[in-house]
């Protein structure tokens, strides 16, 4: 399973934080926002759902009959990197066109790269289905930027 919803890049620090609010105990995902913005600095409920979704596609928290619950192990950089590029969509192929290319590249041109593999009936969801994809792939790559994936350069993105 691949997930498309990150939240706005921060750091290992913060994905550590927001996965030990997550309680060890399964509990609804109503409880589990209000936990997250109750422990954290999240101030939303959409915040806290977006942090869910990308615990769970990097391994630190798992679903399981609509509950949510924290995995018993720690935010381990290299685990992170690992999980990140496989269970995020389109993340290791951003991280490939940034590996193709011959300098610094932008949001822009990843997103020009990578439009035909968003599928039809996703890019017909959003009525700037554009802007919501170019959103979701300059939080990918600021992530890449946390995970040591890939740096920032003049006002682009390069392989770390």
């Amino acid at each position: 399973m691949k997930f498309k919803i990150l939240p706005e890049p921060a750091s290992v620090e913060t994905v550590a934080e927001m996965q030990a609010a997550v309680p060890l105990v399964p509990d609804r995902e109503t409880s589990c926002c209000a936990r997250l913005i109750d422990r954290t600095d999240v101030g939303a409920q959409d915040v806290a759902k977006e942090w869910l979704t990308f615990l769970r596609a990097l391994e630190l928290v798992e679903e399981v009959d609509g509950r949510y619950r924290r995995l018993p192990h720690e935010a381990d950089p290299g685990r992170l990197r690992q999980s990140f590029r496989e269970r995020v969509y389109l993340a290791d192929d951003a991280l490939a066109v940034l590996s193709a290319a011959d300098g610094p590249v932008g949001v822009d041109a990843v997103f020009e790269r990578l439009a035909d593999r968003i599928p039809r009936w996703e890019r017909l969801r959003h009525a700037d289905d554009d802007g919501v994809w170019r959103e979701r792939l300059r939080r990918t790559l600021g992530w890449a930027v946390v995970f040591g994936l890939a740096e920032r350069v003049d006002g682009g993105y390069a392989p770390a």
